[in-house]
């Protein structure tokens, strides 16, 4: 990866991060949690997956857990991380080549 891509990548991770802290619902989940989603997220496998959950489920409690307004929010069929990379409009680095995307309400790709 050359320093284009590192900065960009770094760019992204920040603006996720911010989007997140914006709806933490405490101290620790702006500082703590928001910016190790957000670092998650650049990632390859689906946010839950990278996360160590075991379905979207355990990941929708978390979520709701730490940023209890964005959850309610986030449309039902949308996924968590095609909901944060929409919100902030951009498009998630793994979503080029995610097998999923017919799943994926509204896909921008």
């Amino acid at each position: 990866m050359n320093l284009e891509n590192k900065k960009s990548l770094k760019i992204l991770e920040q603006k996720v991060a911010d989007f997140l802290s914006d709806y933490a619902v405490d101290l620790y989940s702006k500082e703590h949690i928001a910016p190790h989603i957000a670092k998650i997220s650049l990632m390859q496998n689906h946010l839950y997956e990278d996360l160590g959950f075991s379905s979207r489920t355990e990941m929708g409690r978390y979520m709701n857990e730490n940023f209890p307004i964005l959850s309610k929010i986030k449309p039902k069929e949308k996924l968590w991380k095609k909901f944060i990379y929409d919100s902030i409009n951009e498009t998630a680095p793994a979503c080029e080549n995610c097998k999923d995307q017919i799943y994926c309400f509204s896909c921008k790709t």
